[in-house]
């Protein structure tokens, strides 16, 4: 499947040839991923949005064109039809693995024991398992077993 056009020209973008850098320039920000992480969890509307996250009207208005501009987000006519509604792409469905590793660093790391907070589970009502990476043999892969090739040959974190 091809990818959605954007129009940001390379140099726009932080770093152009890390995709950790591009991602972050697209979605790397507190509001956009609040925005997914509730797009997921069923919101569509502005003010569906706007409630769910506090965020303020125009910074939800930049974020939502952002997210929609580069393929993440779709507008569709709302069931009503009478306004518009925003729907995840593919590609904003694509980032599910990454909230979801997201979500579970924050369990485990900004909570004491036995500190109450939301839970993730699947459609039988069992939680979600902890994501592990696994390399093309199956084999756990880690920050210690895993290294960038970047272009031109060079390596790099």
């Amino acid at each position: 499947m091809p990818r959605p056009a954007t129009s940001t020209p390379s140099s726009a973008w932080t770093d152009s040839d890390c995709p950790v850098a591009r991602a972050l320039d697209l979605v790397g920000d507190r509001w956009s991923l609040l925005v997914i992480r509730d797009a997921m969890d069923g919101a569509r509307s502005f003010t569906e949005f706007q409630r769910r996250t506090g965020v303020a009207r125009n910074i939800l208005a930049d974020r939502l064109r952002k997210l929609t501009a580069h393929g993440v987000l779709a507008q569709q006519t709302a069931p009503s039809g009478r306004r518009q509604h925003y729907v995840l792409t593919d590609a904003g469905r694509d980032l599910f693995p990454v909230l979801l590793t997201l979500r579970q660093w924050g369990e485990q790391h900004t909570f004491e024991p036995g500190e109450p907070h939301s839970t993730l589970v699947d459609q039988h009502g069992a939680r979600v398992p902890h994501m592990k990476p696994t390399g093309a043999d199956g084999a756990l892969v880690d920050v210690d077993t895993t290294h960038v090739q970047k272009t031109g040959g060079e390596e790099h974190r």
